[in-house]
Order: C-alpha cells, then sequence, then structure tokens
C-alpha cells in the first residue's frame, strides 16, 4: 500500500474516532432529569450554583441545556458545504453546552468577571446561561421560571426580543412551548427524586 493510501486511512480513522468521542458525551437517559443528575452529580451543584446566584430555577436551566446541546460538552451547530461536500466552516460560533456565540461569551466573560470560564464546563455554560436569563429579567421583564420566553430571548437576543421577530417564526415558537413543557416535567421529576 502506498504512503499516500495510508495516510488518508490513518486521517479517515482519526477524524472517525475524534468525531465519537466529542459526541459520546451526553447522558443516557435525556428524558429523566433524575437519571442525568444521577449519572452527573457534578452538573446538579453547577445547576444549584446558579440558582442561588440568578434565581433560575434548576429545571429551566436542565431544559434550555437539554435544547441547545443535548448536554454535550462539545457540541457545535452543523458544518457548512460548499457544493455539499467541501466543509465551509460552521453555521454560526455556537459552541458548548450553552451553544454561546464567541461575541456573547467574551461580553460575559468581562461583565460577570470570569475570564477563564469555558463554554464545555457546566458550571460556567450554566452560571453564562444565569447571567444571559438575569438581562432578560432586567431588560425585558422577563420570569425566571418562564421557561418559553426566555427560550425565546436566548434564542433571538434581547432585541430581537423587543422587536418581536420571533412572531413569525412558527418553527421557534413551537420549541418554545415544548421547552416550557419539558421544563415541566423535568421540575416533577426533580421533586419525585427530591433534587430540588
Amino acid at each position: 500500500m502506498s504512503s499516500l493510501i495510508r495516510a488518508i486511512v490513518l486521517i479517515t480513522l482519526l477524524a472517525g474516532c475524534a468525531s465519537f468521542g466529542s459526541n459520546a458525551n451526553a447522558p443516557r437517559s435525556l428524558n429523566n432529569a433524575c437519571a442525568i443528575l444521577d449519572e452527573r452529580p457534578r452538573f446538579l451543584s453547577a445547576f444549584k450554583a446558579t440558582e442561588r446566584r440568578y434565581g433560575v430555577p434548576i429545571a429551566v436551566q436542565m431544559s434550555m441545556i437539554w435544547q441547545e446541546s443535548k448536554f454535550k460538552a462539545r457540541a457545535q451547530t452543523p458544518r457548512k458545504y460548499l457544493f455539499g461536500i467541501i466543509p465551509r466552516g460552521r453555521q454560526s460560533s455556537a459552541y458548548g453546552y450553552a451553544q454561546a456565540l464567541d461575541g456573547t461569551w467574551k461580553e460575559y466573560r468581562k461583565q460577570a468577571r470570569r475570564w477563564g470560564a469555558r463554554r464545555t464546563s457546566i458550571r460556567d455554560a450554566s452560571d453564562f446561561m444565569g447571567w444571559y436569563m438575569d438581562r432578560s429579567k432586567k431588560k425585558l421583564g422577563l420570569s425566571m421560571s418562564d421557561t418559553r420566553n426566555q427560550y425565546i430571548a436566548y434564542h433571538e437576543g434581547h432585541t430581537g426580543y423587543k422587536r418581536g421577530s420571533y412572531r413569525s417564526k412558527k418553527w421557534l415558537l413551537n420549541i418554545a412551548n415544548k421547552l416550557q413543557d419539558r421544563a415541566i416535567m423535568y421540575h416533577a421529576q426533580l421533586q419525585k427524586c427530591r433534587k430540588i
């Protein structure tokens, strides 16, 4: 076998392993809040810290992270392709548990004075979401337990929310409504297993 073919095979195998590893870090049972926290005990301490600091209920945090990354530390948006085959980067800079954009993450690190914060850390991602939702509460008057509208503001940004651009996006409203239901489900589960 020529060295070129060996190199191609090796690169393909390594790329496959890297791809598998980045997607393998989601908890096994995403529809059960108690199972998620049993599997990942450090998540609970992160969520409790954010709840104490910002007042965001744990079930709301978990629902938002479920929507954004399915609890994958290195979640990224899909790749864009030229002619359907040549990779051209990602759809956006959203990354990590909270799918925070580069610019918003930079602003968070500066305003919250958390210079070492990482998007792949559940504690930092949870704190980021709390920080953002606290700003939504102050700027838009949204309750911390209003998963639906907090998610819309998170997705559209504060300016987009004020403009009401989401009203014509039925797909987004559908996601936000389902997310509200998920928060209710997670809350009931967490009460049953006494995590809250």
